[in-house]
């Protein structure tokens, strides 16, 4: 039941929050022009800010465990590939399939994964949530943007253009170097290696640019929301949920005890493989040519789902005595 409790507290704001969007859209408080740069703050400047201040406070030089994040890793290209590979068998929209794709795989690993390991192990177990983030969160931002640059709707998909096209690599290539996702990644990583001190006034407007990027993010996206058109994707919406709680975590959880991982490391995982489809996903799909309708009906099904799937899981774990 404090499991139970404490996956609803995490889940259940974040959803109540999507709602709220949608509420005040119809109350006519949230404009279609306000939304859309909305969206774009989020996906420039905040989302950005959020993940740089969740990575230059931690240090990873002492903290480091090279096989645990080369298993994340390896595992996340894997679960991609898998998925991709799903995709073309039953995703026939060019544009939905990399909607699908990205909200199959993309975790709350940097919103949900530190809290529920400090949650359940204190405060001064972090560093192994540091180091899932490090071994999957570039990697699920590098595969969204090529993927969501291949299959944005402005792309010429014809079989004049299915050989191989330089243009739509350099573009490709374009996204991935300059996405500001990436960038706060890097820069954040960069940040803690070199040591670089940080002073409380910057630190202060940096935690509070990033405590920016759920709220205005989610909102935005329930203001988006259009139900009518979701009801129309929701076998697709179903399937990415079932992968992206269940499938996943089935698969890879087993091969992680396996591999010896225990405890923080397990819960990690757990929250990599088998957690809610990150808000971000909706922010880079509207930011790079999708109508992000997909991407928002996986973000609410897994967010609402995400409370019993995680105690579920966490259930197993502690019942194999394994966490």
């Amino acid at each position: 039941m404090e499991n139970f409790l404490f996956s609803i507290n995490a889940t259940l704001p974040i959803f109540l929050l999507m709602i709220l969007g949608y509420i005040f859209k119809l109350l006519g408080l949230l404009k279609s022009e306000f939304v859309s740069g909305l969206n774009k703050f989020v996906f420039k400047i905040a989302l950005p800010v959020l993940l740089f201040n969740d990575l230059y406070k931690q240090d990873f030089e002492s903290a480091w465990d090279g096989r645990f994040v080369l298993f994340c890793l390896i595992t996340t290209v894997i679960s991609i590939t898998l998925i991709t590979g799903i995709s073309f068998l039953v995703i026939h929209d060019n544009g939905h399939r990399g909607e699908f794709i990205q909200g199959s795989y993309r975790s709350s690993a940097a919103l949900l994964g530190l809290a529920f390991i400090q949650n359940i192990y204190g405060n001064g177990s972090s560093s192994m949530g540091a180091m899932m983030i490090l071994g999957s969160v570039p990697i699920y931002n590098i595969f969204a943007v090529t993927v969501l640059t291949l299959t944005a709707q402005d792309n010429d998909t014809s079989s004049e253009t299915s050989s191989f096209n330089m243009e739509l690599v350099l573009k490709t290539l374009k996204g991935i170097v300059t996405n500001p996702i990436i960038l706060g990644i890097f820069i954040g990583l960069l940040w803690s290696v070199i040591k670089i001190p940080m002073p409380v006034i910057c630190s202060s407007v940096v935690e509070d640019i990033g405590s920016l990027a759920t709220p205005l993010g989610l909102m935005a996206m329930g203001a988006s929301f259009d139900i009518k058109k979701a009801t129309k994707e929701i076998a697709p919406s179903l399937l990415a949920s079932f992968i992206k709680l269940f499938a996943l975590a089935a698969i890879f959880l087993p091969i992680s005890v396996l591999f010896g991982f225990r405890n923080e490391q397990l819960i990690a995982l757990l929250v990599m493989y088998g957690s809610a489809t990150t808000v971000s996903c909706f922010i880079m799909a509207k930011n790079m040519g999708h109508d992000g309708i997909l991407s928002s009906s996986i973000i609410m099904m897994t967010t609402f789902g995400c409370a019993f799937s995680l105690t579920f899981w966490l259930f197993i774990l502690k019942s194999l005595q394994l966490i």
